[in-house]
This record gives structure tokens, C-alpha cells and sequence, in this order.
């Protein structure tokens, strides 16, 4: 008797009409992929991209006699300064394909480059961790990596892990008499304030206020604004978001002038005892170039480098004329970091909602 040959399989590019008929399902695949899934890979984030930031979005799926074996969400960055882009996903460090089989993944692969293609973009990007085999993927970074923390089950198991200099750190912090609030929408305002200070200070773009409402909208049990306040002003916030098994902290930032005051450290520890009081076992810190600050700074926590590689199918131009690296961008940061923030706010998000 010969063997039974496999259903075939189908990939289908389901557009923005199409995508809510699909969320419960291709949740429940993404849910099942690995023992730990950060929220960044679950299928609801197209619909914020599209409200927050207003891309077009694609939710491909792959199925074999009618289960889902696959899926890759895709967001058409557009602007007119830059030009238009495809990519998994835009904002989130990590994406790109969840798939069964490198055979699936070969599929997803195949139709997103064709995607690409037929929406004249300058490249696909897909912000894979572990890098697919693809004749369409033609280039790959990876000079930076997830900083990730496997977390104990209590809380004092975490301080007594800690160095005796994160431990003093932390301390003078608590000494400084910040307050600390968790919350929703009522905390946008403390935290989207911080957030413009700190990114005119590193002479980046900053993300509207539209992007986060649409996050703490899609996600109100497992996404959450941690905010500190010196008094009655805000001067250190962060996004957390809670998956299944692993939290991550995307945005999180702190005002200059505050430096001193361990305010940061202060912060950190409180996102990592509720990363614990919610069960998790992993904690991400989000993506460093290896030996930068930033590098540094997750790695005093005790976390460690996990690979990032973010792949390409290019079609027009260099993968490295966006990067925020290159140095013909060096002047227009410096410019940046003069501006007024009141500025910054208004114009940064018209310009990053075009920057893949």
C-alpha cells in the first residue's frame, strides 16, 4: 500500500477586511509555537499598527486541509520622504514567520517576497531570530541582540541574584521618594510626556500618543503603563507587555536630569517583580548592539544575549540606508536634539510612522 501523500498546502494574503475573521485562530497557532510567545507575535498587533500608525496590514496564513500551519503579519510602511517598505513588524523587536515545517516557512517566505513586489516596496523586512533559508532573502542583519532574563519565582529569590552594585543602585533610588503607578489610558499622558523628552534627547522621532492608546485598547489585561513620579511630575515611565510566559518592556524611558537619582534602576526592578507576580519565566529587556550602554545596562540585571536576525528580500537601495547608524542621518540627529520638544512631539510622529 503506498504511503498517503501530505495535504497540500494553501497560503492565502488575507487583507485588512479579512484579518478580524482570522484573529481567534491564528492567536490559538501563534499561542502554541513555543513554550514562551511574547505578545508582539500575537495577530491583534495588525490591528493596532493599522489604527496607531495607519500602515496597511496582511495577515498571510498557510493551512493544510483547512488547519493553520503558518502565519506571517505584514505591515506596508509608507512615506514620502523614505518610500515604502514591508516588514514584520514595524515597532516590535522581533516577528516575521511562525511556521511547522521549513516548508511552511519556505511558503510564507515565497508569497511575502511576492507581496513585496507587487507593492513596490524598496524591502522586505522580517524580524526573525533564528534566520530561514530563502533564495529571496538576499541580506540579514545581526550586530545587535535580545537581552533576555530567565526569572525566578519569587522576588527575593530576584534581589539576592542581583550584584551588590544593582542592589545599591535600587536603593538609592528608593531614597529619592518617587512615587510608583501602574495603569491604562490614565497613565498615557505622564508616560507619552517622559518619552518625548527622552527621545528629543537622543535625537530621535518620537511615537504618537495614537500608537500606545491603540496598545493599551487591544490589549487592556496584558498591556500596561508603569509610570514614576517625583511629586506630581512624571519623570520615568515604561511599557510592559505580558505574553505567555514572557514579558517585555518595548518602550521605557527616563528623563535626563534625573540620572543621578537611580530613578531608572528603581523603575527596572518594579518591572521585573511584576513580570514575576504574573507568573512569568522570562523577562525581556528588548534588542542591544553588543558592548553599547544599553548592552550593558540589561546585562548588570543578569540578562543574557539571545540572537536577532532581521532578514531581508531588497529590491531598491541598501538595507542599510534606514538604519538609524548610517551616517548621513548623524547631522539631522544632532539637529534634533536642539529642537524644542514641544516640536519633537508634533512632528516626530509624522516622520517615524514612515521609518520601517
Amino acid at each position: 500500500m503506498s504511503p498517503v501523500p501530505p495535504p497540500p498546502l494553501v497560503t492565502v494574503a488575507h487583507s485588512r477586511a479579512a484579518i478580524s475573521g482570522r484573529v481567534a485562530d491564528l492567536a490559538a497557532f501563534v499561542r502554541h509555537s513555543a513554550p514562551e510567545v511574547p505578545l508582539s507575535k500575537h495577530p491583534l498587533w495588525l490591528d493596532v499598527l493599522r489604527t496607531g500608525l495607519g500602515h496597511e496590514v496582511y495577515a498571510l496564513e498557510t493551512t493544510a486541509s483547512g488547519r493553520t500551519v503558518g502565519f506571517l503579519p505584514l505591515a506596508c510602511v509608507s512615506s514620502m520622504l523614505f518610500g515604502r517598505f514591508l516588514v514584520s513588524l514595524p515597532y516590535l523587536n522581533t516577528n516575521g514567520v511562525v511556521a511547522h515545517s521549513a516548508e511552511v516557512q519556505a511558503e510564507l517566505v515565497a508569497r511575502a517576497a511576492t507581496l513585496a513586489e507587487e507593492l513596490n516596496v524598496r524591502y522586505l523586512e522580517l524580524r526573525h531570530e533564528a534566520p530561514i533559508a530563502h533564495p529571496a532573502l538576499n541580506a540579514s542583519l545581526t550586530s545587535k541582540v535580545h537581552m533576555r532574563l530567565p526569572l525566578p519565582g519569587c522576588p527575593e529569590q530576584l534581589w539576592k541574584g542581583f550584584s551588590p552594585k544593582v542592589r545599591n543602585q535600587i536603593r538609592k533610588g528608593e531614597k529619592g521618594g518617587f512615587s510608583v503607578q501602574w495603569g491604562g489610558a490614565e497613565c498615557l499622558d505622564g508616560f507619552h510626556d517622559v518619552l518625548c523628552a527622552n527621545m528629543r534627547d537622543l535625537g530621535s522621532p518620537v511615537y504618537g500618543k495614537e500608537l500606545f492608546r491603540a496598545i493599551l485598547n487591544k490589549f487592556p489585561n496584558d498591556a500596561e503603563i508603569c509610570l514614576l513620579h517625583a511629586g506630581d511630575h512624571p519623570v520615568a515611565a515604561a511599557l510592559l507587555l505580558h505574553g505567555w510566559g514572557i514579558t517585555e518592556v518595548p518602550t521605557a524611558s527616563a528623563l535626563k536630569e534625573q540620572n543621578p537619582s537611580n530613578v531608572n534602576m528603581l523603575m527596572y526592578h518594579h518591572l521585573l517583580r511584576r513580570a514575576i507576580e504574573r507568573g512569568q519565566r522570562v523577562f525581556d529587556f528588548g534588542r542591544s548592539t553588543v558592548a553599547s550602554s544599553t548592552f550593558r545596562f540589561k546585562k548588570q540585571w543578569g540578562a543574557v544575549p539571545h540572537p536577532a536576525t532581521w532578514q531581508y528580500s531588497v529590491l531598491q537601495g541598501e538595507v542599510g540606508d534606514m538604519r538609524p547608524d548610517n551616517p548621513r542621518f548623524q547631522q539631522v540627529i544632532r539637529l534634533w536634539q536642539r529642537l524644542p520638544v514641544a516640536l519633537t512631539r508634533l512632528v516626530g510622529p509624522l516622520i517615524v510612522r514612515g521609518i520601517p
